[in-house]
Formats: structure tokens, sequence, C-alpha cells
């Protein structure tokens, strides 16, 4: 299993270019099971998640191809994949793949509004609280579903095909969104969704729905219309930058030092991270090219947040702000409002000499002078990149184990934070 092997104190100092958005790309790559034509995306990032929905989605009978590189890109340059879903010769999608990756989970309602049956496993995925489907599920019933859950398995029928109808999300969810978006595209009449999560992969996914034929309004608001169509076409779409890996290369800046573009990122996708960002001390400007941020050795301030729905501060940046917190000068209050047990990275920030105290949905942070390096280990995603950028300003060597978590959100970590100066490289560990 490849572990990561950092040496702190090396300030960052160069260009991060932003890869495309894993959380925008999954729920467009399972759109293309909406049609028989091809759906084209550019800008898709090369992560284990997508090639693991790749295989997802193999097996329900989309095919995929990858155009090749072209002549003088940069290395790291993503590719479009062309998927064309002509024959979907499977309805069901088994534990043995849904359990890796809990977004494929959202297979269900492609397959639904366009076959009229889906049966899906219930899905698994990093432990960071229980995440449940029930959402989902009311959002497919709404729309004239029959759903049952067998064996661990969610059987969703609909042989007259779905219907339009009123969807009220007693709480945001991305996921129940994205899910009530491809189910309504291909339902017979208008759909109503209140309380519609307004994340920017919310409107992605929406923006190419209606290249596909969608007829979508207020995509982006809390409050989205749909009128149903009979069938979606091929279309060509591009991923939008990954907010999360723009904030969580900001938030390694600001904790390194130095002075980093981020080309490609745009600030509107993550201005409260930003902003909270720039309170602790760094300076983030905006230019044509991307985000810069700098930071000039000066002490970094404690700043609270509090997670929220977009606009708010992402939960996908909680952790890596709490490493950022772990050398103010002073004591931080982090609430975690989204999702329960996201609080696992805090007894290995503490290997790293952090002082962090845990009350319920709130993590109290006293910042310390010096961090030293320690083996760690990651436990989920965003908790596994929280210690990379805790490990960029400890003293001496750190050892980041079990680093596929990292594979599954980042493209080229190593490559990227090397080549601005990090002290950074992966080891694979034989057989």
């Amino acid at each position: 299993m490849d572990r990561i092997r950092i040496t702190g104190g090396q300030a960052l100092n160069g260009v991060i270019r932003i890869s495309g958005a894993k959380n925008a790309a999954l729920p467009l790559m399972i759109a293309s099971l909406l049609t028989a034509e091809t759906l084209t995306l550019e800008n898709v990032p090369s992560l284990a998640d997508v090639r693991m929905l790749l295989r997802i989605l193999g097996h329900l009978g989309v095919d995929h191809s990858i155009d090749g590189r072209r002549h003088g890109a940069a290395p790291d340059a993503s590719r479009p994949i062309h998927l064309t879903a002509g024959d979907i010769v499977d309805i069901m999608a088994p534990y043995e793949l849904v359990s890796k990756m809990r977004a494929s989970f959202w297979v269900v309602a492609p397959l639904l509004a366009r076959m009229g049956e889906a049966k899906v496993s219930l899905p698994g995925g990093c432990a960071i609280g229980t995440r449940p489907v029930d959402l989902l599920l009311m959002a497919l019933e709404k729309l004239g579903a029959d759903v049952a859950i067998e064996s661990g398995y969610v059987h969703a029928t609909a042989p007259k095909g779905l219907r339009g109808g009123e969807i009220h999300f007693p709480k945001v969810t991305v996921g129940g969104t994205h899910t009530a978006l491809m189910a309504a595209s291909l339902a017979h009449g208008h759909t109503l969704i209140e309380n519609a999560a307004r994340e920017p992969e919310i409107e992605d996914l929406a923006d190419c729905l209606t290249k596909m034929g969608a007829k979508i309004k207020g995509a982006g608001q809390s409050r989205i219309e749909i009128e149903g169509v009979g069938s979606l076409h091929g279309a060509r779409h591009r991923v939008l930058p990954d907010r999360i890996e723009a904030g969580t290369y900001a938030i390694a800046a600001a904790m390194a030092g130095g002075d980093v573009m981020l080309e490609g990122a745009e600030a509107g996708l993550l201005q409260a991270a930003l902003d909270a960002i720039e309170q602790a001390g760094a300076d983030v400007g905006v230019t044509n090219e991307g985000i810069r941020v700098r930071r000039n050795g000066a002490g970094l301030m404690p700043v609270d947040i509090a997670t929220a729905p977009f606009p708010g501060f992402p939960t996908d940046l909680q952790a890596q702000f709490m490493a950022l917190m772990t050398k103010a000068k002073g004591q931080s209050r982090i609430t975690e409002t989204i999702f329960e047990n996201r609080f696992m990275h805090v007894q290995e920030l503490a290997r790293l000499g952090a002082h962090i105290r845990l009350d319920g949905d709130v993590a109290l942070v006293d910042g310390v002078d010096e961090l030293q390096g320690a083996p760690v280990m990651a436990t989920d995603l965003r908790a596994s990149v929280s210690l990379v950028i805790a490990a960029l300003a400890a003293k001496g060597e750190t050892m980041v184990n079990r680093v596929y978590h990292l594979d599954r959100g980042f493209e080229h970590l190593e490559t990227k934070l090397g080549g601005c100066g990090a002290i950074i490289e992966r080891l694979s560990n034989p057989g």
C-alpha cells in the first residue's frame, strides 16, 4: 500500500493547475445513462473514483473511450471521455461495485427513468457518518416510483414511466437534488423541487442536461422546475473546476507560506473559504488566470468557521482548514453541521503535536508554535489531505499511510505540490 513522505518547512512558490471537479464529474458521467447517444465530457480528472465509476457504468452497458494525449499537452492535462449507453444490458448495480463508492448509487435515477426499473445496492463509501439515502428514495417516490428495499438492495419500478411531481426536501441534499434532476428530466409532465441544493455541481449537471435536451429552470437556486421530455440526446460538456481542490491548495499555501497561483480556479465557487483564508492572514487575489494566494511568513490568526451548504463554508474543506488552524496564534472554533463523524482526522493531527478538543460537533483548536513530523494514517479523503497540509509546516519528516483515500479525490497531488517546492514523494510498498 502506497505511502507519502513529506519533509516540512518549505514554502510553496509556483503554479498549480486546478483539475475538473470530482463532485461534478461523477453525476455527469452517470447522466450518460439517460440517452442512447454519446455524451462527451471534457476536463474529467484522472481519479480512482472516476475509474471505479467507469467500471460500474461498463457493467450496466455503457461503452467509453478516452482521447489520446495531444502533442505538447501538459503531463497532467485531462483528456475527453466519450460515454455511450446505446444498450443498457443490466438494470442491477451490484454490492461489490456500489459498496466501493457511494456516489455510484445515483445510477438508480437514470436507470429508472429510462428503463422503468432499477435494482441498486445500498451504498458504502468512506466512514464519515451514515449519509442516508432516504431523501433520494423519497424524491423517486414523489415521481411515481414504487420503491422497496430487499436484501440490501433498493428495487425501484415505474413500468409506465415516471411522472412529474412536487419534491420538498426537508433539508438540503446534494445527492437528492442530483437524483431528482436526472429522474425528472425524463418524467412525464412538470416537476418542482423545493429546498434544492445550490452547489455549483448541481448547476453544472443541469447545464449538461440542458445541452442534452432537458428543460430545466432555476438550477443553482433553492427552487428548480423541470418539464420532462420524451428522450435526451448526446452532447459535449466541460466539467467545472474543482473548488475543493482549489481551496485545499489555497489552504496549503497559507500553511506553508509562499506565493502560489491556482490556475483555472474560480473564486465564485469557494468565496466563503477564501474569506476565511484571508482572515487567517493570507493575501488572496483573483486574476484572469485564477486565484493567487500569498503569505509572507507572518503568523496565522485564529478564525471560527461553521460548515454549511453552498454558498457557506464547504464541509469538504473543514479538515484542511482545521490543519491550518493548528498553527494559529490563539483558539479557533470549528463547527461541523453537515456530517457526523467528520472529525476523524483530529487524533492523527494530534500525533503531529496539534492541540484540539472535541465537544460534540465542535472542535476547539488551540494553535501551537510548532508541529512535529510523525507517522500518521488517513481515515477518509479530506482527512488524508489535511495531514498533508499539516506535514508541509511540520518540523522533520511525516509519513502519511493509507493514501489510497487521496487518490480518490486529488489528481497528481505529489507532482503539483512538488512542483511548487514541497519535499514530497510517494513510496510504493513492494507487492
